[in-house]
């Protein structure tokens, strides 16, 4: 039963000083000898050891919320040149704890027209699906809750679910405004789910396995340079998918007082910002395991230092897009994954399809060859999408009041 999970180091650790285990990996035990409980415990031993690598890795996430939240006021007050939260704590640290007082000390308020059972769910269907994202990411050589053989998939199906919590809360709301936000929601989800997929099966040709730990190993050279297209469809799909400025449409405050949250408050509104920003980490995670060579690097840092020095550059490179970036409206948002994110994944998956078939087991040489071909060929795209693709400032044209009206039956009456 063990024998899989022993090949996570931090699991590998906490069992072997726990049970009384015969396998070579815990020879000597570990400080209590042959493991602190006696032979036959060796079940109860492995319960405990998996709810402490859980509780571990879901309250290190908790946390980072917290220290991202803090980095990125920080860091927007740098860009747009206002102080930052600098009065709770040395620099501002304290200022994340106070926000959490703050948020569980205010009333719970529920529309009296609201579904009840819809509206109280809403909130938690938006956070544990990102929580179980962390279960396949790799931190380290050998640092994750579960090495699964469908990882990659593993995430994607994760994900899709927390769909279902904008749509949730806003028909649970019974508010004409939250439900706006829901479909907003919803319409940029599905726009960029597709591209996002798609983005991704050009490093599964390359890596041959779903397994994030394989990918990381296949990564000799990293997929960012192998990849170009699909890194760049990928980063723009997740800043989309997460719902971050500036593809914040499902809670513009001038058009939707608040969006799909608008009805909430207390914790429950917390629980939607939380959601928000591990989101956001689950995201960089999943950029920097895949595209960026996970916690591989000199051998003069630790593994897992690597990997949190590249989710940081990551969560740095989003936020400087946060604050930077205007609002986009919600038809160029749409028009821009259908029109312009769409092709370049496909683009990406043929000529990926191709070069696997030409170098089905590539060498580190060939790699090389992919990267030069591949930047070539994105760099190309991207060119001709300036020129073609969706333009910034284009606006829909509306159809005349006249065809609307002989559209509808009974038109004009």
């Amino acid at each position: 039963m063990t024998s899989s999970f022993l090949d996570n180091a931090f699991f590998r650790n906490i069992y072997c000083n726990l049970a009384s285990s015969d396998s070579a990996r815990c020879a000597g035990g570990g400080p209590f000898g042959d493991g602190l409980f006696p032979p036959g415990w060796e079940w109860f031993a492995f319960l405990v050891t998996a709810f402490l690598t859980v509780f571990v890795v879901i309250n290190g996430a908790l946390l980072g919320v917290n220290a991202y939240i803090w980095g990125e006021r920080r860091l927007i007050g740098r860009i747009q040149g206002r102080p930052g939260p600098n009065r709770w704590g040395p620099f501002g640290l304290l200022t994340p704890v106070a926000d959490l007082i703050k948020i569980l000390t205010k009333e719970d308020i529920v529309p009296a027209a609201a579904d009840r059972l819809l509206f109280f769910l809403a909130p938690f269907l938006i956070v544990v699906p990102v929580l179980l994202v962390f279960a396949v990411v790799p931190f380290g050589s050998s640092s994750w809750v579960a090495d699964l053989n469908i990882g990659l998939l593993y995430v994607l199906a994760v994900l899709s679910v927390e769909s279902f919590a904008p749509v949730m809360a806003g028909w649970g709301s019974q508010n004409r405004y939250a439900m706006f936000g829901a479909l907003r929601a919803v319409a940029l989800l599905v726009s960029y789910e597709i591209p996002m997929v798609l983005s991704l099966l050009g490093v599964l040709m390359i890596a041959g396995s779903l397994s994030l730990v394989d990918v990381v190993h296949a990564q000799s050279v990293p997929f960012i340079l192998v990849q170009p297209l699909g890194f760049l469809v990928f980063f723009i799909g997740t800043v989309a998918e997460i719902q971050r400025a500036p593809f914040d449409l499902a809670e513009a405050e001038s058009e939707l007082v608040g969006g799909y949250h608008t009805d909430y408050s207390g914790i429950r509104w917390g629980l939607f910002q939380a959601g928000e920003f591990l989101a956001t980490i689950a995201g960089a995670a999943i950029i920097v395991t895949v595209f960026l060579g996970g916690w591989r690097g000199p051998d003069f840092l630790p593994s897992h230092a690597w990997f949190f020095i590249k989710l940081t550059g990551v969560l740095v490179v989003m936020t400087w897009i946060r604050g930077t970036l205007p609002r986009l409206r919600i038809d160029q948002v749409t028009s821009f994954a259908w029109k312009g994110l769409l092709p370049l994944a496909a683009l990406n998956v043929v000529l990926s399809a191709l070069l696997s078939l030409i170098w089905p087991a590539p060498t580190n040489g060939e790699l090389w060859i992919m990267v030069a071909i591949n930047m070539t060929v994105a760099a190309a795209a991207l060119i001709v999408l300036g020129q073609f693709g969706p333009k910034a400032g284009e606006r829909p044209t509306p159809a005349p009041v006249s065809t609307l009206r002989e559209a509808t039956p009974g038109g004009g009456n």
